[in-house]
Protein backbone atom coordinates (compact mmCIF):
# COMPACT_ATOMS: atom_id res chain seq x y z
CA UNK A 1 0.00 0.00 0.00
CA UNK A 2 1.28 3.44 -0.89
CA UNK A 3 0.49 6.45 1.24
CA UNK A 4 1.69 9.99 0.63
CA UNK A 5 2.20 11.72 3.97
CA UNK A 6 2.62 15.48 4.24
CA UNK A 7 5.89 15.98 6.09
CA UNK A 8 6.45 14.06 9.29
CA UNK A 9 3.09 13.57 10.78
CA UNK A 10 0.48 13.28 8.38
CA UNK A 11 -1.67 13.62 6.62
CA UNK A 12 -3.90 14.87 3.70
CA UNK A 13 -7.31 16.31 2.81
CA UNK A 14 -9.89 14.01 1.27
CA UNK A 15 -13.62 13.54 0.96
CA UNK A 16 -15.21 10.11 0.67
CA UNK A 17 -18.06 8.89 -1.44
CA UNK A 18 -18.34 5.32 -0.25
CA UNK A 19 -19.89 2.25 -1.78
CA UNK A 20 -18.54 -0.33 -4.18
CA UNK A 21 -19.00 1.79 -7.26
CA UNK A 22 -16.43 -0.07 -9.30
CA UNK A 23 -16.24 -3.70 -10.23
CA UNK A 24 -14.65 -5.69 -13.01
CA UNK A 25 -16.29 -8.92 -14.05
CA UNK A 26 -14.32 -11.32 -16.17
CA UNK A 27 -16.63 -10.77 -19.14
CA UNK A 28 -17.12 -7.03 -18.71
CA UNK A 29 -13.81 -5.59 -19.82
CA UNK A 30 -14.48 -3.49 -22.91
CA UNK A 31 -10.97 -3.36 -24.34
CA UNK A 32 -10.90 -6.04 -27.06
CA UNK A 33 -7.12 -6.46 -27.06
CA UNK A 34 -6.82 -7.33 -23.40
CA UNK A 35 -7.22 -10.77 -21.83
CA UNK A 36 -10.68 -11.82 -20.65
CA UNK A 37 -9.42 -12.70 -17.19
CA UNK A 38 -6.89 -10.22 -15.84
CA UNK A 39 -4.63 -10.76 -12.87
CA UNK A 40 -5.43 -8.81 -9.72
CA UNK A 41 -2.52 -6.46 -10.40
CA UNK A 42 -3.61 -5.73 -13.98
CA UNK A 43 -7.27 -5.40 -12.97
CA UNK A 44 -6.31 -2.81 -10.40
CA UNK A 45 -4.22 -0.83 -12.91
CA UNK A 46 -6.98 -0.99 -15.52
CA UNK A 47 -9.81 0.04 -13.20
CA UNK A 48 -7.80 2.81 -11.58
CA UNK A 49 -6.84 4.35 -14.90
CA UNK A 50 -10.32 4.12 -16.38
CA UNK A 51 -11.94 5.64 -13.30
CA UNK A 52 -9.54 8.56 -13.24
CA UNK A 53 -9.24 9.27 -16.97
CA UNK A 54 -12.29 7.88 -18.79
CA UNK A 55 -15.46 7.41 -16.70
CA UNK A 56 -16.44 6.09 -13.32
CA UNK A 57 -19.80 4.87 -14.67
CA UNK A 58 -20.48 1.12 -14.66
CA UNK A 59 -17.55 0.46 -12.43
CA UNK A 60 -15.01 2.13 -14.68
CA UNK A 61 -15.94 -0.05 -17.67
CA UNK A 62 -18.12 2.55 -19.37
CA UNK A 63 -17.11 4.01 -22.73
CA UNK A 64 -20.30 5.99 -23.40
CA UNK A 65 -20.25 8.67 -20.70
CA UNK A 66 -17.38 11.14 -20.73
CA UNK A 67 -16.97 11.46 -16.95
CA UNK A 68 -13.33 11.23 -15.86
CA UNK A 69 -13.00 11.79 -12.11
CA UNK A 70 -9.41 12.99 -11.79
CA UNK A 71 -9.27 16.74 -11.16
CA UNK A 72 -6.33 17.19 -13.55
CA UNK A 73 -7.33 14.49 -16.06
CA UNK A 74 -6.67 16.83 -19.01
CA UNK A 75 -3.02 17.20 -18.04
CA UNK A 76 -2.38 13.45 -18.14
CA UNK A 77 -1.48 12.02 -21.57
CA UNK A 78 -2.95 8.76 -22.84
CA UNK A 79 -1.31 5.79 -21.11
CA UNK A 80 -1.75 2.06 -21.62
CA UNK A 81 -2.56 0.92 -18.07
CA UNK A 82 -1.70 -2.69 -18.93
CA UNK A 83 1.79 -1.83 -20.15
CA UNK A 84 4.58 -3.87 -18.60
CA UNK A 85 6.28 -0.52 -17.97
CA UNK A 86 4.19 -0.26 -14.83
CA UNK A 87 4.71 -3.22 -12.55
CA UNK A 88 1.95 -2.19 -10.18
CA UNK A 89 -0.93 0.25 -9.79
CA UNK A 90 1.26 2.29 -7.47
CA UNK A 91 3.85 2.73 -10.21
CA UNK A 92 1.18 3.69 -12.72
CA UNK A 93 -0.38 6.17 -10.29
CA UNK A 94 3.01 7.71 -9.57
CA UNK A 95 3.47 8.31 -13.28
CA UNK A 96 0.00 9.76 -13.75
CA UNK A 97 0.20 12.22 -10.89
CA UNK A 98 3.59 13.49 -12.06
CA UNK A 99 2.02 15.36 -15.00
CA UNK A 100 -0.17 18.03 -13.33
CA UNK A 101 2.19 20.95 -12.60
CA UNK A 102 1.43 24.27 -10.94
CA UNK A 103 2.47 26.91 -13.49
CA UNK A 104 2.93 29.49 -10.73
CA UNK A 105 5.57 27.48 -8.87
CA UNK A 106 6.66 24.76 -11.27
CA UNK A 107 5.90 22.19 -8.57
CA UNK A 108 3.66 19.16 -8.92
CA UNK A 109 0.07 19.81 -7.99
CA UNK A 110 -0.60 16.26 -6.83
CA UNK A 111 1.36 15.12 -3.79
CA UNK A 112 -1.70 13.41 -2.41
CA UNK A 113 -3.32 10.67 -4.51
CA UNK A 114 -2.84 7.11 -3.28
CA UNK A 115 -4.21 3.59 -3.15
CA UNK A 116 -5.33 2.15 0.19
CA UNK A 117 -6.20 -1.35 1.31
CA UNK A 118 -9.24 -0.25 3.30
CA UNK A 119 -7.95 0.57 6.80
CA UNK A 120 -9.17 4.18 6.97
CA UNK A 121 -12.84 3.86 7.83
CA UNK A 122 -12.48 2.58 11.39
CA UNK A 123 -10.26 5.47 12.42
CA UNK A 124 -11.95 8.35 10.62
CA UNK A 125 -15.59 7.29 10.56
CA UNK A 126 -15.70 5.06 13.61
CA UNK A 127 -13.15 6.95 15.70
CA UNK A 128 -11.54 3.67 16.71
CA UNK A 129 -7.84 2.82 16.61
CA UNK A 130 -5.82 -0.27 17.44
CA UNK A 131 -2.27 0.81 18.26
CA UNK A 132 -0.08 2.06 21.12
CA UNK A 133 -1.49 5.59 20.72
CA UNK A 134 1.91 7.24 20.71
CA UNK A 135 3.52 9.50 18.11
CA UNK A 136 7.31 9.79 18.35
CA UNK A 137 9.93 11.87 16.56
CA UNK A 138 13.57 12.84 16.69
CA UNK A 139 14.52 16.20 18.20
CA UNK A 140 17.56 18.15 19.31
CA UNK A 141 18.35 18.30 23.02
CA UNK A 142 20.05 21.20 24.78
CA UNK A 143 23.47 19.92 23.65
CA UNK A 144 22.38 19.70 20.01
CA UNK A 145 22.26 15.91 20.13
CA UNK A 146 19.46 14.19 18.25
CA UNK A 147 17.28 12.16 20.60
CA UNK A 148 14.03 10.21 20.28
CA UNK A 149 11.04 11.78 22.05
CA UNK A 150 7.30 11.39 22.44
CA UNK A 151 5.46 14.03 20.46
CA UNK A 152 2.03 13.24 21.91
CA UNK A 153 -0.17 10.39 23.13
CA UNK A 154 -3.89 9.75 22.97
CA UNK A 155 -5.36 9.82 26.48
CA UNK A 156 -7.48 6.74 25.78
CA UNK A 157 -4.66 4.66 24.32
CA UNK A 158 -2.38 2.10 26.00
CA UNK A 159 0.46 4.62 26.27
CA UNK A 160 -1.80 7.45 27.39
CA UNK A 161 -3.40 5.39 30.14
CA UNK A 162 0.07 4.66 31.55
CA UNK A 163 0.80 8.36 31.78
CA UNK A 164 3.26 8.58 28.90
CA UNK A 165 3.10 12.12 27.59
CA UNK A 166 4.61 14.79 25.39
CA UNK A 167 8.32 15.43 25.83
CA UNK A 168 9.32 12.11 27.37
CA UNK A 169 12.56 10.83 25.88
CA UNK A 170 12.83 7.22 24.66
CA UNK A 171 16.16 5.67 25.62
CA UNK A 172 15.53 1.99 24.87
CA UNK A 173 13.21 -0.26 22.92
CA UNK A 174 12.90 -4.02 23.54
CA UNK A 175 16.18 -4.07 25.44
CA UNK A 176 18.12 -2.22 22.74
CA UNK A 177 19.54 1.11 23.92
CA UNK A 178 20.71 2.29 20.49
CA UNK A 179 17.87 4.50 19.34
CA UNK A 180 19.97 6.98 17.41
CA UNK A 181 18.77 8.43 14.13
CA UNK A 182 20.53 6.65 11.25
CA UNK A 183 18.64 7.99 8.25
CA UNK A 184 15.24 7.42 6.74
CA UNK A 185 15.99 3.80 5.85
CA UNK A 186 18.39 3.08 8.68
CA UNK A 187 18.14 -0.11 10.71
CA UNK A 188 17.45 1.84 13.91
CA UNK A 189 14.69 3.91 12.33
CA UNK A 190 13.05 0.82 10.82
CA UNK A 191 13.23 -1.00 14.15
CA UNK A 192 11.68 1.99 15.95
CA UNK A 193 8.90 2.29 13.39
CA UNK A 194 8.04 -1.39 13.72
CA UNK A 195 8.08 -1.31 17.52
CA UNK A 196 6.00 1.86 17.91
CA UNK A 197 3.54 1.42 15.04
CA UNK A 198 3.53 -2.09 13.61
CA UNK A 199 4.36 -4.72 16.23
CA UNK A 200 1.71 -6.09 18.58
CA UNK A 201 3.69 -5.11 21.66
CA UNK A 202 6.88 -3.35 22.73
CA UNK A 203 8.87 -2.72 25.89
CA UNK A 204 9.99 0.90 25.97
CA UNK A 205 12.21 2.75 28.44
CA UNK A 206 11.41 6.42 28.93
CA UNK A 207 13.32 9.27 30.54
CA UNK A 208 10.99 11.82 32.09
CA UNK A 209 11.69 15.58 32.15
CA UNK A 210 12.71 15.29 35.81
CA UNK A 211 15.45 12.81 34.84
CA UNK A 212 13.79 9.71 36.26
CA UNK A 213 13.43 6.60 34.11
CA UNK A 214 10.55 4.19 33.71
CA UNK A 215 10.06 1.10 31.55
CA UNK A 216 6.62 0.13 30.27
CA UNK A 217 5.49 -2.99 28.43
CA UNK A 218 2.91 -1.77 25.92
CA UNK A 219 0.52 -3.85 23.84
CA UNK A 220 -1.70 -2.72 21.00
CA UNK A 221 -5.36 -2.51 21.92
CA UNK A 222 -8.54 -1.12 20.42
CA UNK A 223 -9.67 2.19 21.90
CA UNK A 224 -11.82 5.21 21.12
CA UNK A 225 -9.70 7.99 19.69
CA UNK A 226 -9.77 11.16 21.78
CA UNK A 227 -9.15 13.99 19.30
CA UNK A 228 -8.59 16.55 22.07
CA UNK A 229 -5.15 16.14 23.59
CA UNK A 230 -5.49 19.05 26.02
CA UNK A 231 -7.86 21.89 26.89
CA UNK A 232 -7.96 24.75 29.37
CA UNK A 233 -9.08 28.33 29.94
CA UNK A 234 -6.39 30.96 30.43
CA UNK A 235 -6.74 34.40 31.94
CA UNK A 236 -4.34 36.96 30.49
CA UNK A 237 -4.64 40.70 30.91
CA UNK A 238 -8.09 40.18 32.38
CA UNK A 239 -9.23 38.33 29.27
CA UNK A 240 -10.59 34.78 29.23
CA UNK A 241 -8.97 32.67 26.50
CA UNK A 242 -10.04 29.16 25.57
CA UNK A 243 -7.36 26.77 24.32
CA UNK A 244 -7.53 23.22 23.03
CA UNK A 245 -5.24 20.88 21.11
CA UNK A 246 -7.26 19.19 18.38
CA UNK A 247 -5.35 16.31 16.85
CA UNK A 248 -7.62 14.57 14.35
CA UNK A 249 -11.00 15.08 12.70
CA UNK A 250 -12.61 11.75 13.54
CA UNK A 251 -16.27 11.94 12.65
CA UNK A 252 -18.88 13.54 14.91
CA UNK A 253 -21.48 11.05 13.67
CA UNK A 254 -21.26 7.38 12.79
CA UNK A 255 -24.28 6.01 10.96
CA UNK A 256 -26.30 8.88 12.35
CA UNK A 257 -25.29 8.36 15.98
CA UNK A 258 -23.24 10.98 17.89
CA UNK A 259 -19.70 9.78 18.54
CA UNK A 260 -17.22 10.17 21.37
CA UNK A 261 -15.55 12.85 19.25
CA UNK A 262 -18.73 14.91 19.25
CA UNK A 263 -19.10 14.44 23.00
CA UNK A 264 -15.56 15.74 23.55
CA UNK A 265 -16.02 18.74 21.26
CA UNK A 266 -19.32 19.60 22.93
CA UNK A 267 -17.73 19.24 26.38
CA UNK A 268 -14.94 21.65 25.55
CA UNK A 269 -17.17 24.26 23.96
CA UNK A 270 -19.61 24.08 26.87
CA UNK A 271 -16.62 24.73 29.14
CA UNK A 272 -15.60 27.73 27.03
CA UNK A 273 -19.15 29.08 26.98
CA UNK A 274 -19.46 28.79 30.77
CA UNK A 275 -16.16 30.65 31.18
CA UNK A 276 -17.37 33.41 28.85
CA UNK A 277 -14.19 33.37 26.82
CA UNK A 278 -13.60 36.25 24.39
CA UNK A 279 -10.68 34.69 22.50
CA UNK A 280 -10.08 31.17 21.27
CA UNK A 281 -6.85 29.30 20.43
CA UNK A 282 -7.20 26.14 18.31
CA UNK A 283 -3.98 24.11 18.24
CA UNK A 284 -3.74 22.24 14.91
CA UNK A 285 0.04 21.85 14.84
CA UNK A 286 -0.06 18.06 14.23
CA UNK A 287 -3.54 17.77 12.74
CA UNK A 288 -3.68 16.41 9.21
CA UNK A 289 -7.46 16.29 8.95
CA UNK A 290 -10.25 13.74 9.10
CA UNK A 291 -13.97 13.93 8.56
CA UNK A 292 -15.39 16.89 6.65
CA UNK A 293 -18.51 16.60 8.85
CA UNK A 294 -16.32 17.41 11.84
CA UNK A 295 -14.64 20.33 10.07
CA UNK A 296 -18.07 21.79 9.35
CA UNK A 297 -19.29 21.12 12.90
CA UNK A 298 -16.24 22.78 14.42
CA UNK A 299 -16.44 25.73 12.01
CA UNK A 300 -20.06 26.28 13.09
CA UNK A 301 -19.20 26.26 16.79
CA UNK A 302 -16.43 28.81 16.33
CA UNK A 303 -18.28 31.14 13.95
CA UNK A 304 -20.70 33.83 15.20
CA UNK A 305 -24.44 33.17 15.19
CA UNK A 306 -24.81 35.62 12.31
CA UNK A 307 -23.35 33.12 9.81
CA UNK A 308 -26.43 30.88 9.96
CA UNK A 309 -27.51 30.04 6.41
CA UNK A 310 -24.47 31.67 4.82
CA UNK A 311 -21.99 29.91 2.56
CA UNK A 312 -19.19 28.03 4.33
CA UNK A 313 -17.28 26.70 1.32
CA UNK A 314 -17.84 25.41 -2.21
CA UNK A 315 -16.50 22.63 -4.40
CA UNK A 316 -14.67 23.03 -7.72
CA UNK A 317 -14.60 19.94 -9.99
CA UNK A 318 -13.10 19.25 -13.38
CA UNK A 319 -15.05 20.55 -16.35
CA UNK A 320 -16.69 17.20 -17.16
CA UNK A 321 -18.03 16.65 -13.64
CA UNK A 322 -19.02 20.31 -13.30
CA UNK A 323 -21.19 20.10 -16.41
CA UNK A 324 -23.24 17.27 -14.90
CA UNK A 325 -22.80 17.90 -11.17
CA UNK A 326 -26.50 18.10 -10.35
CA UNK A 327 -27.34 15.08 -12.47
CA UNK A 328 -24.76 12.81 -10.86
CA UNK A 329 -25.31 13.99 -7.29
CA UNK A 330 -22.33 16.25 -6.61
CA UNK A 331 -22.74 19.09 -4.13
CA UNK A 332 -21.80 22.60 -5.17
CA UNK A 333 -21.63 24.41 -1.84
CA UNK A 334 -21.98 23.92 1.93
CA UNK A 335 -23.70 26.47 4.19
CA UNK A 336 -23.51 27.06 7.93
CA UNK A 337 -26.48 25.31 9.50
CA UNK A 338 -26.01 27.60 12.49
CA UNK A 339 -23.32 29.61 14.22
CA UNK A 340 -21.93 29.18 17.70
CA UNK A 341 -22.87 30.87 20.98
CA UNK A 342 -19.45 32.28 21.82
CA UNK A 343 -18.76 36.01 21.58
CA UNK A 344 -15.23 35.92 20.23
CA UNK A 345 -13.08 38.94 19.48
CA UNK A 346 -10.14 36.86 18.30
CA UNK A 347 -9.58 33.38 16.90
CA UNK A 348 -6.03 32.06 16.71
CA UNK A 349 -4.95 28.86 15.03
CA UNK A 350 -1.63 27.20 15.79
CA UNK A 351 -0.23 25.49 12.71
CA UNK A 352 2.85 23.87 11.22
CA UNK A 353 3.91 22.12 8.04
CA UNK A 354 2.03 19.12 9.42
CA UNK A 355 -1.27 21.04 9.52
CA UNK A 356 -3.27 19.89 6.52
CA UNK A 357 -6.60 19.18 4.92
CA UNK A 358 -9.56 19.56 7.26
CA UNK A 359 -7.46 21.80 9.51
CA UNK A 360 -6.73 24.18 6.65
CA UNK A 361 -10.34 23.97 5.50
CA UNK A 362 -11.64 24.95 8.95
CA UNK A 363 -9.33 27.96 9.13
CA UNK A 364 -10.21 29.00 5.58
CA UNK A 365 -13.96 28.60 6.21
CA UNK A 366 -13.86 31.22 8.95
CA UNK A 367 -11.75 33.86 7.23
CA UNK A 368 -14.65 35.71 5.56
CA UNK A 369 -16.52 36.05 8.85
CA UNK A 370 -13.98 36.48 11.66
CA UNK A 371 -10.62 37.95 12.60
CA UNK A 372 -8.59 34.78 12.06
CA UNK A 373 -4.86 34.62 12.88
CA UNK A 374 -2.36 31.80 12.26
CA UNK A 375 0.69 31.41 14.51
CA UNK A 376 3.45 28.87 14.01
CA UNK A 377 4.67 27.89 10.57
CA UNK A 378 3.34 27.67 7.02
CA UNK A 379 0.79 24.87 6.76
CA UNK A 380 1.18 21.87 4.48
CA UNK A 381 -0.99 23.15 1.64
CA UNK A 382 -3.82 20.85 0.55
CA UNK A 383 -6.90 22.64 -0.79
CA UNK A 384 -8.06 19.58 -2.74
CA UNK A 385 -9.91 16.39 -1.92
CA UNK A 386 -11.15 12.96 -2.96
CA UNK A 387 -14.06 10.80 -3.66
CA UNK A 388 -13.34 7.21 -2.77
CA UNK A 389 -13.84 4.54 -5.38
CA UNK A 390 -13.72 0.95 -4.20
CA UNK A 391 -12.01 -1.13 -6.86
CA UNK A 392 -13.32 -4.69 -7.09
CA UNK A 393 -13.06 -7.54 -9.58
CA UNK A 394 -14.83 -10.85 -10.05
CA UNK A 395 -12.88 -14.09 -10.14
CA UNK A 396 -13.52 -17.01 -12.49
CA UNK A 397 -16.27 -18.29 -10.19
CA UNK A 398 -18.08 -14.95 -10.23
CA UNK A 399 -17.07 -14.07 -6.67
CA UNK A 400 -16.46 -10.39 -6.00
CA UNK A 401 -12.98 -9.60 -4.74
CA UNK A 402 -11.83 -6.34 -3.17
CA UNK A 403 -8.68 -4.93 -4.74
CA UNK A 404 -8.17 -1.48 -3.20
CA UNK A 405 -9.70 1.90 -2.46
CA UNK A 406 -8.65 4.66 -4.84
CA UNK A 407 -8.07 8.17 -3.55
CA UNK A 408 -7.20 10.32 -6.57
CA UNK A 409 -7.82 14.08 -6.38
CA UNK A 410 -11.31 14.97 -7.59
CA UNK A 411 -11.99 18.54 -6.49
CA UNK A 412 -10.79 21.74 -4.87
CA UNK A 413 -12.46 23.83 -2.14
CA UNK A 414 -12.82 27.60 -1.81
CA UNK A 415 -14.38 29.66 0.98
CA UNK A 416 -17.26 32.14 0.67
CA UNK A 417 -14.84 34.88 -0.42
CA UNK A 418 -13.41 32.66 -3.15
CA UNK A 419 -10.17 32.10 -1.22
CA UNK A 420 -8.36 28.81 -1.77
CA UNK A 421 -5.55 27.48 -3.92
CA UNK A 422 -3.10 27.35 -1.01
CA UNK A 423 -0.96 24.61 -2.56
CA UNK A 424 2.14 26.14 -1.00
CA UNK A 425 0.46 26.33 2.40
CA UNK A 426 -1.15 29.09 4.44
CA UNK A 427 1.43 31.61 5.63
CA UNK A 428 1.32 32.44 9.37
CA UNK A 429 0.79 35.90 10.78
CA UNK A 430 3.58 35.18 13.26
CA UNK A 431 6.32 32.55 13.22
CA UNK A 432 6.77 30.40 16.33
CA UNK A 433 8.99 27.43 17.23
CA UNK A 434 7.64 24.06 18.32
CA UNK A 435 9.57 23.12 21.47
CA UNK A 436 8.49 19.54 22.03
CA UNK A 437 9.67 19.39 25.63
CA UNK A 438 7.26 22.09 26.74
CA UNK A 439 4.04 20.57 28.04
CA UNK A 440 0.65 21.33 26.54
CA UNK A 441 -0.71 24.59 27.92
CA UNK A 442 2.61 25.79 29.37
CA UNK A 443 2.70 29.57 28.98
CA UNK A 444 6.31 29.21 27.84
CA UNK A 445 5.17 27.57 24.64
CA UNK A 446 6.40 29.90 21.90
CA UNK A 447 3.02 29.90 20.16
CA UNK A 448 1.09 30.75 23.31
CA UNK A 449 3.63 33.36 24.40
CA UNK A 450 3.26 35.18 21.10
CA UNK A 451 -0.53 35.00 21.15
CA UNK A 452 -0.71 36.29 24.74
CA UNK A 453 1.65 39.12 23.75
CA UNK A 454 -0.66 40.03 20.88
CA UNK A 455 -3.73 40.00 23.10
CA UNK A 456 -2.07 42.25 25.68
CA UNK A 457 0.03 44.57 23.52
CA UNK A 458 -1.16 44.24 19.94
CA UNK A 459 2.24 42.81 18.97
CA UNK A 460 3.41 39.21 18.80
CA UNK A 461 6.86 40.06 20.11
CA UNK A 462 10.09 38.41 19.00
CA UNK A 463 11.20 36.17 21.85
CA UNK A 464 10.02 33.11 23.70
CA UNK A 465 8.93 33.95 27.23
CA UNK A 466 11.38 32.29 29.59
CA UNK A 467 12.22 29.26 27.48
CA UNK A 468 14.43 28.47 24.53
CA UNK A 469 16.49 25.70 22.98
CA UNK A 470 19.16 26.26 25.65
CA UNK A 471 16.76 24.82 28.24
CA UNK A 472 16.75 21.04 28.73
CA UNK A 473 12.97 20.98 28.61
CA UNK A 474 12.86 22.86 25.31
CA UNK A 475 13.37 20.16 22.72
CA UNK A 476 12.58 21.10 19.14
CA UNK A 477 11.97 19.12 15.97
CA UNK A 478 14.80 19.55 13.48
CA UNK A 479 13.98 16.79 10.99
CA UNK A 480 10.53 17.02 9.48
CA UNK A 481 10.51 13.57 7.88
CA UNK A 482 12.17 11.37 10.48
CA UNK A 483 9.32 8.98 11.21
CA UNK A 484 5.97 8.03 9.78
CA UNK A 485 2.79 9.21 11.52
CA UNK A 486 0.91 7.11 14.04
CA UNK A 487 -2.03 6.76 11.66
CA UNK A 488 -3.29 8.09 8.38
CA UNK A 489 -5.59 11.09 8.52
CA UNK A 490 -7.49 12.96 5.85
CA UNK A 491 -10.73 14.74 5.13
CA UNK A 492 -13.54 12.32 4.34
CA UNK A 493 -17.14 13.22 3.62
CA UNK A 494 -19.39 10.35 4.74
CA UNK A 495 -22.46 12.54 4.55
CA UNK A 496 -22.64 12.31 0.78
CA UNK A 497 -21.91 8.60 0.75
CA UNK A 498 -23.65 6.95 -2.12
CA UNK A 499 -24.80 10.18 -3.77
CA UNK A 500 -22.47 9.88 -6.72
CA UNK A 501 -24.81 8.30 -9.23
CA UNK A 502 -23.88 5.45 -11.52
CA UNK A 503 -25.55 6.59 -14.76
CA UNK A 504 -27.13 4.17 -17.18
Amino acid sequence: MKKNYPGLFIITLFFLFTGSLISCKKDDIDKPSQPVQLSDADSLKFLMYRTMQVSYVDGGRDSVFDLPTYYWYNQVPAIDPLSATYGSADELLDKMISFPVNPASGNRFDRFSFIDQGQLSDEIQGGVAGDLGMQVTFAYDANNNIILVVLFTDKNSPSGKLGVTRGWQITGINGENNVQYDGGNGSNVNRIINAVYNDAQATITFKKPDGSAVTHSLAKSVYQINPILFDTVFTTGGKKVGYFVFNTFSNVYNNGAPTFTKQEIDRVFAKFSAAAITSLIVDFRYNGGGSVNTAEYLSGLIAPASVTGKEMYRYVYNDKLTARAGEIGLQEKIVFEKGGNLSLNNVFFIGSDNTASASELTLNNLKPYMDVKLVGDTTYGKPVGFFTFTLNKYDAQGKEKFLADLYAINFETKNAAGQGGYYDGIIPDALANDYVGIAWGDSGDDHLAKIFSYLNTGSYGNKVSGFGPEKNKSLRIPITTTLQPMRFNGMIDYRVSGQLKDLK
